[in-house]
Formats: C-alpha cells, sequence, structure tokens
C-alpha cells in the first residue's frame, strides 16, 4: 500500500490552497480573542455566529510591524481601538503551515466598516430602550428645585470628580451641598459592572438623595463605551430620580447622555448647572419677596389712608356726641337749679313732720315697756314657790332631786316632801306611772 508522511501532506494542502486560491481575501468576523507578545506580534481567533452560536472559528495574526500601524490608523479613525466582541472587515491572506496549520495573516482593516457596525450596535440600543418604553422615563421626572442630597458615581481620583466638588464647595453664593461619593472603575472591561454596582447601592439608600450624578474626567473615546451598553442605560433610563451625566467631551454623545435626565459634556459643567438652578431660585425668591414687601407696603398705604379716615370720622363723631351730652348735662344742671329750692322745702317740711313724730314716739314706747314688765312681774310673782305652797301645794325630793322617772328612784330612796310650813322624811315602798 502506498503513503506519504504527514509532512508531505500538509506540504501538499499548502500547495494546493496557494495554487487555487487568491492572494487574499476581505472577510467579515467578529473578533473572539485577541492578544499580543513581547515582540508586539498579535494573535487574533475569529469567529462568525448566528444566534450566539459559533458557526465558524479560524486563527489569524498581525505581524508587529503591520500591527503597529494598523491599530494606530484603526484608533484614530473609530476612536477605540481594537478588542474582543468587535466585528471588524479585513484582509488576510489564508496560510497552511505544515506545523501550525491553517490561519489567517491580516494585512489590512476597513476601519469605516467598523465605524458603521459601532452605529448600527448603537441604534439598535436606541430602538431596543424605545420599544421598551423606557427612553424618556428618567426625562420625565421633576427636577429638584434646590437639590442639595446629590448622589455621585466617579472615580475617586479622577480629576473630573476633584473639579466638580472643589467647584461646588467653593461657589461665590455660598450655598451648602451633601455629597456622597459612590466610588466605581469608569473605563476599561471592568467599568460596566463596577458602575451598575454603584447605582444598585445608590437605589438602596435612594431616599437620602435628590440627585444621581456621573461624571468622570478627560480620556479617549473608547472610554466611553460602557456609556453605550444597554444593561447602564436601561438602569440609568430607569432610575427613580434625575440623573445628571458629564461624561464626556464637546463632540461625544453617549447613550446615557440621551437618556439621562439632563446631559452637560463635563464635570465642571454639571457643577455650574447645579450652582446656576440655586442661584435662579434665589433670584427667583427675591423676586418674589421684593413684590411681597411692595405689595404689603401698598396694602399697608391703603389701610394708613383708611385709618386716616377712619379717625377723622371718628373725632367728627366724638366730638358731636360730646357735644350733645354736654348740653344735656347743660339743661339738667339748669332742670336741677331751678328745682333745688322747691325740693329742699319739700323734703324741710318732711323732716319736721318726722321730728315731731320722732319727739313723741319715746315717752308712748317707754309707757308701753313699763305696762309689759309689770304684766310679767305679776306673772313670775304667781310662779313663785312661795305662792304655790301657799295655795296648798307640796315639792316631793328624792335624794334632794326632783325625780321624774322610775328607773331613777333606787331601793329605801329618801323621800323629803315640803309644804309651807312642813318638811316631811319619808322612805320609798313602790310607784306607778300616771297616764
Amino acid at each position: 500500500m502506498e503513503h506519504i508522511s504527514l509532512y508531505e501532506l500538509n506540504k501538499t494542502i499548502g500547495a494546493v490552497l496557494a495554487k487555487n486560491l487568491e492572494p487574499s481575501y476581505w472577510v467579515v468576523a467578529e473578533i473572539g480573542e485577541i492578544k499580543t507578545n513581547q515582540k508586539g506580534h498579535c494573535y487574533l481567533e475569529l469567529v462568525e455566529k448566528e444566534n450566539n452560536i459559533i458557526k465558524a472559528k479560524t486563527r489569524a495574526t498581525i505581524w508587529s510591524y503591520t500591527y503597529r500601524n494598523l491599530s494606530t490608523w484603526f484608533q484614530g479613525i473609530t476612536g477605540q481601538s481594537l478588542k474582543a466582541g468587535m466585528k471588524i472587515l479585513f484582509n488576510a491572506a489564508v496560510q497552511y503551515h505544515e506545523v501550525y496549520g491553517f490561519s489567517l495573516n491580516i494585512r489590512d482593516i476597513d476601519a469605516r466598516y467598523t465605524l458603521g457596525e459601532r452605529a448600527k450596535k448603537r441604534q439598535e440600543i436606541i430602538a431596543q430602550l424605545r420599544d421598551d418604553g423606557i427612553f424618556e422615563m428618567n426625562k420625565e421626572l421633576q427636577l429638584p428645585v434646590v437639590p442639595q442630597r446629590i448622589a455621585i458615581i466617579s472615580s475617586e481620583t479622577a480629576a473630573g470628580f476633584g473639579d466638580f466638588k472643589d467647584q461646588l464647595h467653593r461657589n461665590e453664593f455660598g450655598y451648602h451641598f451633601n455629597l456622597k461619593l459612590f466610588n466605581s472603575i469608569m473605563q476599561g472591561d471592568q467599568a460596566e459592572a463596577s458602575i451598575l454596582s454603584s447605582m444598585h447601592q445608590v437605589f438602596e439608600k435612594i431616599d437620602d438623595f435628590d440627585l444621581l450624578i456621573i461624571i468622570r474626567g478627560g480620556g479617549a473615546s473608547l472610554d466611553l463605551d460602557c456609556f453605550d451598553s444597554y444593561d447602564i442605560c436601561s438602569h440609568i433610563a430607569q432610575f427613580p430620580v434625575p440623573v445628571i451625566t458629564g461624561i464626556g467631551h464637546e463632540r461625544d454623545e453617549t447613550i446615557a447622555d440621551m437618556v439621562a435626565h439632563t446631559k452637560l459634556k463635563t464635570p465642571t459643567a454639571v457643577a455650574e448647572f447645579i450652582i446656576s438652578g440655586f442661584r435662579n431660585f434665589e433670584l427667583k425668591l427675591n423676586d418674589c419677596f421684593d413684590r411681597l414687601v411692595g405689595k404689603l407696603q401698598q396694602r399697608l398705604n391703603q389701610e394708613a389712608t383708611s385709618l386716616d379716615q377712619y379717625v377723622f370720622r371718628f373725632r367728627n363723631a366724638a366730638q358731636r356726641k360730646l357735644y350733645d351730652r354736654q348740653n344735656l348735662v347743660n339743661r339738667l344742671l339748669n332742670a336741677l337749679n331751678y328745682n333745688r329750692h322747691q325740693v329742699l322745702n319739700k323734703q324741710a317740711g318732711t323732716l319736721d313732720g318726722f321730728s315731731r313724730q320722732l319727739s313723741r314716739y319715746p315717752n308712748r314706747y317707754i309707757q308701753a315697756q313699763q305696762s309689759r314688765l309689770d304684766h310679767l312681774k305679776k306673772e313670775l310673782s304667781a310662779l313663785d314657790p312661795e305662792n304655790v305652797l301657799s295655795r296648798g301645794y307640796s315639792i316631793t325630793l328624792i335624794h334632794g332631786k326632783n325625780v321624774d322617772k322610775i328607773h331613777e328612784i333606787g331601793e329605801d330612796a329618801s323621800i323629803t316632801t315640803i309644804t309651807r310650813n312642813l318638811e316631811i322624811k319619808s322612805k320609798y315602798q313602790s310607784s306607778k306611772i300616771r297616764n
């Protein structure tokens, strides 16, 4: 049986491929994995998916000299570096090595295709947020008039956060703010998970805050990719307090900016926005106060005028009343003077009559009382015991006392009977009660 070696087979396969394939092909694929070695060579695993299922996969290389040029050019066009999950259009030569097998050698990349794919993905996320009915939810919240309790998602070491904090605390109007930082990673592969974790922490204490601020400092546009993710944007859109973003530069607008209540370009702009809101409220308050003072002054002037009128009418009425009363008093005094002599003469006659009656009354009164005394004297004389005894009556005493109850009489009681001329002693034997 004829046979060949594996090496010969692989050489044959390589020769057949080289003979029958084009020098290079433009291919669309997604970067599954990407890494570089110390020499600057880039190694990729390229995949094609259907419904998130890999239907094709191959290895690819970009040699260091080509990779340095391609990566710099690609980042300058797209604003981001080559990374896993990115779909690219590239030109590659097919290679088959006896040891390393089949692979692609990438010679060029069309950055415009990636820009289109990125824009397409952004539009898909925006469309999904709109279809879910949440795109405008945060914008519909009422922005607090003077938001003093502010939750901040940022990196504590970011210059943007320091500028934001200093501008608020050193504002020229002396406004006071309560700031609470939720420290987060704001760029890189871990940024999305870190920001979502901070948003969950704010939500757990949502009653303590009026606003949520998401800010970051400067950096490359590719650092903003996490703010185009559906998870972060959907959380911002549905957050229960207004969200203000200051995460980009003048030329950047992320989907997070679109769904936030208010978007501003820089942390400094966010601080100025909040301070200006306080200032506008203070000016409106001062204006209301000034108008209120004006209204009060106007009302006081009106009331003072009315009071002067009342005082004038009261004074006139009082003077008329006093005049009328004075006339009445004068008339009464005249009448009193006119009738005084008549009253005095009449009362003098009455007094003379009383005087004559009083002069006769003491004698009659003394005579009546003397007659009454004589009558009482006769009654007392009739009740005198001597007179009673002289009329044949006697007095009985037991032990020298007048006794009227049987139980007060003891056995062998001594009885004394007194008549007009005799005093008789006797002993007690028995008694009975008279009806």
